[in-house]
């Protein structure tokens, strides 16, 4: 499947891996139980190396391998489940991570603003996915309430009302 990055489609470089698979050469992404059972051996990799969290994780279970990840996959299991923007902003905010956080599973364009207001880098579409719905849905609605891992800053009190005026 292609990512979106920046509302733009560009190929994935990374391969999910099974846990009894060998790993490629390559960027891979694994499980979080492989990722522990072989933390040794993973550390000493050359290639990138990514995880994929359950819907279930809970931040602090990933918390102390971020330092050797280069992404953090999270699924969002249907349009209805926010446990995955909580692991989103728990990685960024209170575990400093700084690598790509790709979201995957039940996307929805309209989820795309605030995917990348929590901390996305990427979101795993289609591939018939058509960009341009993707930015028009993150376009629609620039007014934000709290702060965010995003440049843009919230609407305080006072400025809505000057701009309601």
């Amino acid at each position: 499947m292609p990512l979106l990055e920046d509302g733009r489609l560009r190929p994935d470089d990374w391969t999910s891996i099974e846990d009894e698979a060998p790993l490629p050469e390559g960027p891979a992404i694994v499980s979080l139980a492989r990722l522990r059972a072989e933390a040794d051996a993973l550390a000493g990799r050359n290639a990138p190396l990514g995880v994929a969290l359950s819907p279930e994780t809970q931040p602090e279970e990933v918390a102390p391998f971020l330092d050797r990840l280069a992404l953090v996959a999270v699924c969002l299991p249907k349009s209805k489940d926010g446990r995955a923007f909580t692991q989103i902003r728990a990685l960024r905010e209170h575990h400093g991570f700084t690598g790509e956080i790709r979201a995957t599973g039940h996307v929805l364009p309209d989820q795309y603003a605030m995917l990348l207001r929590c901390g996305v880098t990427t979101v795993e579409v289609p591939e018939s996915t058509d960009p341009a719905t993707w930015t028009r849905s993150r376009d629609t609605i620039r007014i934000a309430y709290q702060a965010a891992q995003s440049a843009d800053r919230p609407l305080s009190l006072l400025r809505r009302k000057l701009e309601l005026a």
